[in-house]
């Protein structure tokens, strides 16, 4: 029911998203297709990728296509185009998989007196990437250059020559195509793949280090050359590799490259997979995960409206990075600081009389507003449970996943676990029609098995579970009661995001809580009410 609920409001969406004409730089919705990259569908595994959706976007009426290199930005990704265009798109997941764009942008790239480039010469857009200090960097070829822009979407504010030598002589053809800023050091890659003239420089603030980049075997032998990188913030870059061949079609392979210089291949993507000319490639990184986004070139050749042959497709696809071997190292608070899931509920009252508890554990406190006013029986009886000492030793035990835009996604449950020595008699049902509340980011609500059963066993919202309001048309009681909210998070949703990452049993719990018992559930040290 619960699941019932959470998607219903998505495809209602879905049957009314019609994509709006297209009006330059003005967010549109573009037209689009779900792209699978094999005909199994679902979350196929290459290498040490995981594939997370994927998407085919039409040209529309501004004649989107020609990527030429992607990046990762505070939710959007950036792209430039061979035509000298910059394109920003907002992706949409579903989870940690990508069903959609919901936003799309588009414009010339300009000169530093604000003009459109222009011709193909000029406008040759071939990578880009964001420095640390926020300016923009875009590497053109035919006339070789680097660009820095302030703003992607102004004019351009001069130029970068640090990757000059990698291009000194290089053909109209032949010039940088990757470019991938971090923290102290920037990394350039020119699409060739004589090993007797380095392809390669990593400029540091000990200097430029040019090298020679190999492609990985299963694309080298049939001209794999380098394309498109993108560098997390501890120096370990992820290079795309890109290779065509007539009889054989396209083939792509993606490289780690250490900050050390060692590498491994990740991947190498070859027929019969479906694939087309990428181009692209974007890192994101999330605590304890890392997402690789690719997007392909269609040349201006586009399969969407005349599939002919020859065509090509705009493809976007997700990847996920395999956890290393015995898992990914155990999420803590401070992985968290400053993501959006660290962001605190937003009481919806604020002006109500509450009271704040604190709840200690040994990965730090969690604030809570209790609304004594707006939910009065149900907050009442949880500041019981913290001043008479009841949840003292009692657990954090339970975390579940739930579909959102965000990762994670959930909901942490704790308290007495019907332990009899904790548990006082069950409360009466304050259903969220009657408080106002609801079961967004940060809220706490009661446990319970249906309306006056909720005793010391609560539950913390990850991003919104609007699902669990109650709602008084449903046809089933238990959804026309929903469930009890009664407190806010204020402070310390980054330990609830690392309580719920924790490791989990794959064979604890009964029914649908199966596999969602933490392993070594988290102890509640003390509860106690705030200080004022």
């Amino acid at each position: 029911m619960t699941w019932m609920r959470i998607f219903a409001p998505l495809l209602a969406f879905a049957t009314l998203a019609i994509a709006l004409p297209a009006r330059g730089d003005e967010p549109f919705l573009p037209v689009t297709n779900s792209a699978e990259l094999s005909d199994e569908g679902g979350a196929t595994e290459v290498g040490e990728l995981i594939f997370r959706g994927g998407i085919s976007i039409a040209p529309d009426a501004v004649n989107i296509g020609g990527i030429s290199s992607l990046a990762w930005d505070d939710g959007e990704l950036y792209a430039v185009t061979d035509d000298g265009r910059w394109i920003i798109l907002t992706p949409e997941d579903l989870g940690v998989r990508l069903v959609d764009v919901t936003a799309l942008r588009i414009d010339s790239l300009r000169d530093a007196k604000g003009k459109a480039l222009g011709s193909k010469a000029r406008g040759d857009a071939e990578a880009i990437t964001r420095l640390p200090s926020g300016e923009w960097l875009v590497a053109f070829e035919q006339d070789h250059r680097i660009w820095r822009y302030a703003d992607i979407t102004a004019p351009a504010t001069g130029e970068d020559t640090r990757a000059a030598t990698l291009i000194a002589g290089a053909e109209a053809n032949a010039g940088i195509e990757t470019l991938a800023a971090y923290p102290g050091g920037l990394l350039a890659c020119g699409e060739w793949a004589d090993p007797a003239r380095p392809n390669c420089l990593r400029v540091t603030d000990a200097g430029a280090a040019p090298f020679h980049l190999a492609a990985p075997a299963g694309i080298a032998e049939v001209g794999g050359v380098p394309t498109d990188a993108a560098c997390k913030a501890n120096g370990i870059c992820y290079v795309l590799f890109r290779s065509y061949k007539e009889s054989e079609g396209n083939r792509a392979a993606i490289v780690e490259l250490g900050a050390d210089g060692t590498t491994r291949t990740l991947a190498v993507l070859a027929p019969p997979l479906k694939l087309d000319n990428f181009e692209g490639l974007a890192v994101r990184e999330t605590p304890g995960k890392t997402f690789l986004y690719l997007a392909s070139d269609d040349n201006f050749r586009n399969c969407d409206p005349d599939p002919n042959p020859g065509c090509q497709r705009t493809l976007l696809m997700k990847f996920e990075v395999k956890p290393p071997p015995g898992g990914a190292p155990a999420l803590t608070p401070a992985d968290f600081a400053g993501s959006p899931t660290a962001r605190p509920a937003i009481r919806p009252f604020p002006e109500a009389a509450s009271v704040s508890v604190v709840l200690e554990t040994n990965l730090g406190p969690i604030t809570i507003a209790l609304e004594t006013e707006r939910a009065p029986v149900t907050a009442g009886n949880f500041l019981r449970y913290v001043e008479e000492g009841r949840f003292g030793g009692a657990t954090f035990y339970r975390a579940m996943d739930l579909p959102g835009e965000r990762e994670p996604s959930g909901i942490l449950q704790g308290g007495t676990r019907g332990d009899p020595k904790r548990i006082l008699p069950p409360i009466i049902h304050e259903p969220t029609s009657a408080t106002g509340l609801s079961h967004v980011h940060g809220a706490l609500a009661m446990a319970s098995a249906g309306a006056g059963t909720a005793d010391g066993d609560f539950f913390i919202m990850i991003e919104d579970q609007t699902g669990f309001d109650a709602d008084p048309k449903a046809s089933d009681l238990a959804w026309r009661d929903g469930f009890a909210v009664f407190g806010h998070v204020t402070a310390g949703m980054e330990v609830v995001a690392a309580i719920h990452t924790a490791a989990r049993d794959a064979e604890a719990g009964e029914g649908v809580m199966k596999g969602q018992m933490l392993a070594e559930p988290l102890i509640i040290i003390a509860a106690r009410r705030a200080a004022p």
